[in-house]
């Protein structure tokens, strides 16, 4: 286990899924957690209560994504509950789904895709740098859809290869500080939240068909990989895309 005893993050979009299992995992390796939520309270109030059961600290903060003073809202919970304390780590997860294909995406949807998935991280990191501590992490939760043609998924996967550019750039930048920048692109993972998506019939089998480790994705396989890319074991490691699908569509599998 990699050791995060006395350190504080910042994982936006906690209330549940990956960012919930990320948000439980920093903590089971010893580090204060911020659970930041848009809407889903309840659930960042059980991210919450589940780390606290756990012997941990944690705090929940609200602030809706691709608004206007979304940046401000969100800092002025997480400064107050930090009470003067730095930030080490910061995991920009939160992000809004596919709006769809071509053909049917519209202009409001594509713009709401890059306010959330693009603006917003780009923003949170500009603003938490200040708080910050030189040896610090930022993680950026990608997808694996950034490395293959998904029609469904184009305006998706343009925000997420945006955040993934952000990411090189930022390593590049803020080295000289010790902080490392990195993403993580997990693949076809199956959460709480998207259990609906897998029942279409011969799906799951068809997804694994064409992953190499022959199953679907679960949120603690990602979160052990955030983890790590937080952690002293990873200080070597910046401005790279860590793939975390279990190797979907490497390629066929005669």
């Amino acid at each position: 286990m990699s050791d995060l005893t006395g350190k504080t993050a910042l994982v936006t979009g906690a209330s549940r899924g990956i960012g919930q299992a990320i948000a439980a995992r920093l903590e089971a390796n010893g580090a204060m957690v911020i659970v930041h939520f848009s809407m889903d309270k309840d659930g960042a109030t059980a991210t919450v209560d589940d780390i606290e059961r756990a012997g941990g600290t944690a705090f929940a903060v609200r602030a809706e994504l691709g608004v206007d003073d979304d940046v401000e809202t969100l800092f002025a919970g997480v400064e107050a509950g930090l009470a003067g304390r730095p930030l080490d780590i910061l995991v920009n997860n939160a992000a809004t789904p596919p709006a769809g294909p071509l053909g049917t995406t519209t202009r409001t949807e594509f713009d709401h895709l890059f306010a959330v998935n693009v603006r917003a991280p780009y923003f949170i990191i500009q603003r938490a740098l200040s708080l910050l501590r030189d040896g610090g992490r930022i993680v950026t939760i990608s997808t694996a859809a950034t490395r293959m043609a998904n029609t469904t998924q184009t305006s998706f996967a343009m925000t997420k290869g945006a955040v993934e550019t952000m990411s090189m750039t930022l390593a590049n930048e803020l080295g000289v500080r010790g902080i490392t920048v990195n993403a993580v692109a997990p693949g076809a993972t199956r959460t709480e939240t998207n259990g609906s998506f897998f029942e279409a019939p011969g799906l799951v089998e068809l997804i694994t068909a064409t992953t190499a480790l022959d199953r679907l994705g679960e949120p603690d396989d990602v979160a052990d990989v955030v983890a790590f890319l937080a952690s002293d074991a990873a200080r070597w490691v910046t401005g790279q895309v860590i793939d975390a699908s279990g190797g979907l569509f490497l390629g066929p599998r005669f």
